[in-house]
């Protein structure tokens, strides 16, 4: 793979952060008056499909994504409904991004049920699509699996077919089984922003070729969106101080154990257990220090904007359709 005489065009979404859904109008007109291609939304503070409902209104070109909503805090029909709708609000440019979390969170804070991620992944896709079947070609609605079953869709629920098409559906994955499922029924590949070049290119694109040859398909039924967290700024003391955001941010990442893969790939596998438990002690600054430079150059993008750029460009390679910058930067 020879990065620099890579000539793919690279699609840029940027993210939709507001404090308040209602101001995600204004920022996704601001965001679509500069040129990026698209804009995500995440699970964090506020839902993630009410900001894109928002900017739905307020802008014309702009791809819209939840990158991620937690599939397992949600079920098939709310889902299909959400991204229906979504599609149908925007006139065609919502991609449904899922993720499964980690297991803490949907059992303590969801209060949902976790147990075979990779698989119940999986067949809720499948179910998804099932009922977006019922819903845009009149197929009978009878979808029985083994977490999930839809077999009543009465015509009053039926909001027929859709003028603009069915929506994408984007799976997240870190480990190679959930990876594996993006590429065997998903129409897209999230890559977490904690990730390397060799751990993209040792684990993430074998998992996802496997994921595809699995179901008969090839790389064209699967696009790749990545996200990668970039830290620039206009002088070196902004740089520096963006970068040490970064550091913050890598060093979260790092001390969860789902998230130890990539350590491993590069022999840094035992910083995991280490990070983990100042983690639970809250003492944040001392994991930061405990990150080396090298580390921090494998996943972060530093630098002046020109260089970032530069940068960004690289680490997508021709593996990457969509990039998703994660951008600590000065205001």
């Amino acid at each position: 793979m020879n990065n620099a005489s890579n000539t793919r065009s690279l699609e840029v979404d940027g993210s939709l952060l507001v404090s308040n859904p209602a101001d995600a109008a204004t920022l996704a007109r601001e965001l679509e008056d500069v040129g990026y291609d698209g804009v995500y939304t995440f699970e964090g503070r506020h839902d993630p499909f009410l900001p894109l409902a928002v900017a739905a209104g307020s802008t014309s070109r702009l791809k819209l994504a939840t990158g991620i909503a937690v599939a397992f805090a949600r079920n098939p029909m709310l889902l299909a409904n959400l991204g229906y709708d979504l599609q149908l609000m925007s006139g065609g440019r919502f991609m449904l991004g899922l993720g499964s979390q980690i297991r803490p969170h949907i059992e303590k804070r969801f209060s949902a049920t976790w147990s075979h991620p990779a698989a119940r992944m999986h067949e809720m896709v499948r179910a998804i699509r099932a009922i977006w079947a019922c819903w845009q070609d009149g197929t009978p609605l009878d979808f029985r699996g083994r977490f999930y079953t839809h077999t009543l869709m009465t015509p009053i629920f039926v909001p027929g077919p859709n003028p603009h098409g069915l929506p994408p559906i984007y799976l997240a994955g870190v480990g190679p089984r959930m990876i594996e499922v993006a590429g065997e029924v998903a129409d897209g590949l999230l890559v977490h922003p904690f990730n390397t070049s060799r751990f993209v290119a040792s684990e993430v694109l074998p998992a996802l070729e496997r994921g595809l040859a699995r179901s008969g398909r090839t790389g064209a039924d699967c696009d790749v969106s990545a996200q990668f967290i970039v830290a620039t700024g206009l002088d070196r003391e902004e740089r520096e101080r963006n970068l040490a955001l970064a550091r913050g941010q890598v060093a979260f990442y790092a001390s969860t154990p789902a998230y130890r893969p990539v350590l491993d790939c590069h022999g840094w596998g035992d910083l995991q257990p280490r990070l983990n438990a100042l983690s639970k002690e809250g003492k944040w600054v001392e994991m930061s220090a405990l990150l080396s430079d090298e580390l921090l150059d494998e996943v972060v993008i530093h630098g002046s904007p020109e260089e970032v750029g530069e940068r960004l460009r690289a680490r997508a390679g021709d593996w990457c359709a969509r990039v998703s910058p994660v951008i600590y930067a000065g205001d």
